[in-house]
């Protein structure tokens, strides 16, 4: 993607070499269940994870201590920023076009742990947004492991493809859709509010891809083919079928391999938020 010299935001907490705080010992599977249970956008993901790590550690912690960045590290801040920046100007843009008008999210670096509105979470949480505070929360070391344990490509445009699906939950958050979403799941069982959920992934999912339809004069090629590989990588079928070796969609919480690319291609094709039907569709 073509980033440098082009606008940051000033919209970024970067907390990385002050965060640190508890981290389970042991590692192992369940620190990987953890991680994709989560990823994409759970905004519960703060509340299970404690119960999950003691399962991963039992109990045990120990303190990582803070370390300074590197130029690599300075130069991904510098990337997040600017992928942050296009987000505020074509949301912006959108809102605007539509009657409305869009509050800037903050998006927050950390490693091991952080504290938010929505309570305490780690970086086995994955990138998640917090409607309570209205931030993203990311620890970037998450894109490793997508790319060596799980089979996606990597490179820059998956990490922009991920901040541009948090923020779509920011979108879903200014919009009521996540409010409404949350009231209509009162009462269903597990299964028709896991149907509501994944809904809601998916339409963060093509929102991804109508920020991606209006930033392409910045992308490079196989940019497109890196946010599919990505979307592939964390459908619920594929973890499933990885980590259990059987396929249970009644537990669906964010949609299959199929959906997450479909939506995020419909998004990118069309540029429209109005076909961001996913609730019509469940």
């Amino acid at each position: 993607m073509k980033w440098q010299g082009r606008r940051q935001s000033d919209n970024v907490e970067d907390r990385r070499s002050i965060s640190g705080g508890k981290v389970a010992v042991g590692g192992g599977i369940i620190g990987i269940i953890i991680l994709l249970v989560n990823v994409f956008g759970g905004e519960n993901a703060q509340l299970i994870t404690p119960v999950l790590e003691q399962l991963q550690g039992g109990g045990q912690t120990q303190t990582e201590a803070a370390t300074p960045l590197s130029k690599e590290d300075e130069e991904m801040g510098q990337f997040v920023k600017v992928i942050l920046a296009d987000n505020e100007d074509i949301w912006g843009k959108i809102f605007t076009e539509h009657g409305m008008t869009y509050k800037n999210p903050k998006l927050v670096l950390f490693r091991g742990s952080v504290q938010t509105s929505c309570g305490g979470a780690s970086s086995a949480s994955g990138p998640f947004y917090c409607p309570a505070d209205q931030k993203v929360y990311m620890d970037l070391g998450f894109f490793e492991e997508l790319k060596t344990k799980f089979g996606a490509k990597g490179g820059d445009f998956a990490i922009a493809y991920v901040i541009a699906h948090e923020i779509g939950h920011h979108v879903q958050t200014l919009l009521g859709t996540s409010a409404k979403m949350h009231r209509e799941q009162e009462g269903k069982s597990q299964a028709d509010a896991n149907k509501l959920s994944v809904a809601l992934e998916l339409q963060a999912d093509f929102y991804a891809g109508v920020w991606a339809h209006y930033n392409q004069e910045n992308l490079d090629e196989g940019d497109i083919e890196e946010a599919l590989s990505a979307a592939n990588a964390v459908g619920d079928d594929a973890i499933q079928s990885k980590m259990q070796g059987q396929i249970v969609p009644d537990s669906f919480t964010h949609g299959t391999s199929e959906q997450r690319m479909y939506w995020f291609k419909k998004g990118f094709k069309s540029g429209d938020i109005k076909q961001g039907t996913t609730f019509d569709e469940i």
